[in-house]
């Protein structure tokens, strides 16, 4: 190895340590004054119900802390928690909770999963405008996505084959949507969505297809329903049928309602403690509702 090449050996391996030892913090040197700043950056992956609001947060939370810089992207809340299981990433957003065996084998990556609820949600039931269907029991939707209802005059509407739509099966929405609506929160249940429920990509798809097939039914996350569908009231525990609402869902009275959750590589430090506590701050909460979804109450973390 002749000198040239044993001095970039060694220099790659210093700088390979340097950055292994700051895994979030990167030094850069003004080359006119020669002064050192310190940067972050943040890496914030999964639910891809939570990633417009994720994106509003990061974008709102930069122009207040221009050092920090922080990279959202989707895919669904088990590629977010994968991701954290594998220790890539900074902060997983998850629409569901993450499971016991992911746990388990995050543990035995040594990773620590901690939770935080940053919002809430209510998953609305919508249909086309065109349907004549008002409202639904939870049974009723459990029916129609396992396959024993296939027609809607079954349920006083036209004579029309339901087209029935979901989430991926990586969406923590499908998840969500699987234990606590189609096997009506029975952990024993066994139940599953019936093989022609067609699996959309993502929540804008779901919203677009309804809106032009009178024949569909589907299922979103409160922020992301539009003019362009029906959300159908369902009815509690009550009896009573129920729009799903910020209010509602503050109130407990929406049946199929649930908290969005960040989970972190043990306690969260430094510029990623920072970054959770302003999610949760009234500036951060603002995001939450003017995107449709529900706020976090004071006292509730």
């Amino acid at each position: 190895m002749n000198t040239i090449h044993k001095k970039l050996f060694c220099f790659f391996i210093s700088l390979s340590i340097i950055l292994s030892g700051c895994q979030n913090n990167i030094q850069t040197q003004d080359e006119i004054d020669g002064t050192v700043t310190t940067s972050a950056y943040l890496e914030n992956k999964g639910s891809d119900t939570m990633v417009n609001m994720a994106l509003f947060w990061a974008e709102e939370y930069q122009k207040e802390n221009s050092e920090v810089s922080i990279s959202v992207t989707g895919g669904g809340s088990g590629t977010g928690i994968s991701a954290l299981i594998s220790n890539t990433v900074d902060i997983a957003n998850a629409s569901r909770k993450i499971k016991q065996e992911e746990i388990l084998e995050a543990n035995a990556n040594d990773v620590y999963p901690k939770e935080l609820i940053v919002a809430r949600d209510a998953i609305a039931v919508i249909v086309n405008p065109e349907n004549p269907i008002d409202r639904l029991t939870l049974q009723q939707i459990s029916d129609i996505y396992s396959g024993k209802i296939e027609n809607w005059s079954e349920l006083g509407g036209d004579d029309r084959p339901i087209v029935k739509l979901s989430r991926e099966t990586n969406s923590g929405t499908h998840v969500y949507f699987l234990e606590a609506v189609i096997r009506l929160g029975n952990s024993k249940d066994k139940t599953i969505f019936s093989a022609d429920t067609l699996l959309l990509p993502s929540s804008e798809g779901i919203i677009s297809e309804v809106a032009n097939n009178p024949n569909a039914i589907g299922y979103d996350g409160l922020g992301y329903i539009t003019s362009d569908v029906k959300v159908l009231a369902v009815e509690n525990s009550l009896g009573d049928y129920i729009l799903p609402s910020i209010d509602t869902v503050n109130q407990n009275i929406y049946p199929i309602s649930r908290d969005l959750y960040m989970y972190t590589n043990g306690e969260p430090t430094g510029i990623i403690k920072t970054y959770m506590d302003w999610i949760l701050s009234e500036a951060g909460q603002k995001i939450v509702a003017d995107l449709g979804f529900v706020p976090i109450l004071k006292g509730e973390t």
